[in-house]
This record gives structure tokens, sequence and C-alpha cells, in this order.
């Protein structure tokens, strides 16, 4: 039988360690048996019929700007069957001009309400940052976004992506996120904004889901800003069952 294939490109916001998580990410599949090919670039998404030929796609690239062309490319593989999967900013805050990136992936970030209610970056640009370092140096501290949280499963799920993981506190981002009512969502957290979202009251935000796209599957996890925290048992599993449901391999 011959191997199942895996397409990972990564690169953007460094912060994210692109780099880490995606040989992180290479390592899980090829444990899984995948033949993977990793690349630090876009140029394969010009090749519709390559990306056709896979059986699962892992972008780790936060930011960035995706052609209509490529974002049409990636749309129609995973439309013809093609597995997507990804986690936090390098899948869901990739790409933020591209809308239909984001409606493909099934949510956009926008926020991680954090500790301290802090204004956020849309483009790390130099003007950017350099607007950011003189008026709101505070964004710019170590961990300004950073939060203990909850992640709770659904119990009444009958999904094997998330059978017997227990609920655990993590101490990173969490993100608030916009999505597509379609999605399935197989994790939650309670989020307790700051600033002028408060007056919302606490909201529950999906930290993890599954969609349909034609004949593919897409699978995304909004935990992962650094690589350390696929250390965790049941971030690392999460993803490892994601990407196996996603390219339909079985989970064991």
């Amino acid at each position: 039988m011959s191997k199942k294939k895996a397409y990972i490109f990564y690169g953007g916001y460094d912060g994210h360690e692109p780099d880490k998580v995606s040989l992180r990410f290479k390592n899980m599949l090829e444990k899984e048996g995948f033949d993977v090919l990793r690349e630090d670039n876009m140029d394969r998404l010009d090749d519709l019929e390559f990306l056709k030929s896979l059986d699962l796609i892992v972008p780790m690239y936060t930011q960035g700007v995706l052609k209509d062309s490529r974002s049409y490319n990636l749309t129609e593989a995973v439309m013809s069957g093609v597995g997507l999967a990804g986690a936090h900013g390098g899948m869901n805050d990739a790409f933020r001009w591209n809308v239909e990136w984001q409606f493909l992936t099934g949510s956009q970030w926008v926020a991680h309400p954090g500790d301290n209610w802090c204004h956020h970056i849309s483009t790390l640009s130099d003007e950017d940052m350099a607007y950011v370092h003189e008026h709101y140096p505070d964004i710019l501290e170590p961990h300004a976004y950073w939060t203990t949280y909850t992640v709770n499963f659904k119990k009444n799920s009958t999904s094997p992506l998330i059978k017997g993981l227990e609920d655990f506190e993590v101490f990173t981002e969490q993100y608030y996120i916009h999505v597509d009512p379609a999605i399935d969502v197989l994790a939650t957290t309670r989020v307790k904004s700051k600033g002028p979202h408060a007056a919302n009251g606490e909201v529950e935000i999906p930290v993890a889901y599954t969609r349909l796209w034609g004949e593919g599957r897409v699978f995304y996890q909004s935990m992962g800003h650094v690589d350390t925290i696929f250390d965790i048992y049941q971030v690392s599993e999460l993803q490892r069952r994601g990407f196996l449901w996603a390219s339909k391999s079985e989970i064991d």
C-alpha cells in the first residue's frame, strides 16, 4: 500500500515558531506513515494538480499574503477530497485579507483577550510596529496576551477526535475567533474579555472543530502559539487525530 502524502508550507510571523512547529508536525505525520513534504514557501500552491495529488495539506503560515489564484487552488483541492488541518495562527490567522481562505478554514482570529485588554495589530509592518512602540508599548510586553484558561471537550460529542480526552488548563494565548456556524465544535473555552468587550459578558468560544468542504475535511484547533505547547498530551493528541481525520485515515 502506498503511503499517504502530506504537504506542509510554513513561514510568516516568527513569534509562532513556524519552523519548529512545522517540523513537529512533519515528525508527527511521519510516525503515522505519511510521506511528508515540508517547505518554507508557498510556490506549490500554484500547482493545482500537485495539490489534488495529496491526502493532507498543513498550513503553518501566520499573516502573509495569499493571491486569489492560490486560494482558489487550495479550495478546489480540498473540495476534491484533500484534507486541510492546522493550528493556532498558522492556519486561522493566515492571510487575513483573503476571504476565500477564511471561508474554507471556517474561522478567523480577531483577538486574544488575555489578562489585560490591549489593542491588536492588524499588519506587522515596520510603520505599524513603530507606532505601537511609541504609543502602546504594553502590547509588546512578554506574555501580554497570555492567560490561564480551561479547555472543555464537548461531553455529548461522539467524534473519535476527542474520545477519552480530559478537560485541562493551559497558560497561553486564548483565541477569540469569528466562526462559520456550520462547524462541528469539539472543544470550547469560556472567555472573560477585558476592556470594551467585557460589557457583553462571558462567552463560549470554540477551541477545536471540524467541518466539511465538498469531498474534503477540515480540522482546526486554536492552541499552538509556541512549539512547547504540543508537549501537553491533550494538545498533541488532538492535533494528531485531527491530521488523521482530515486525511481520512483511521484513528487509533
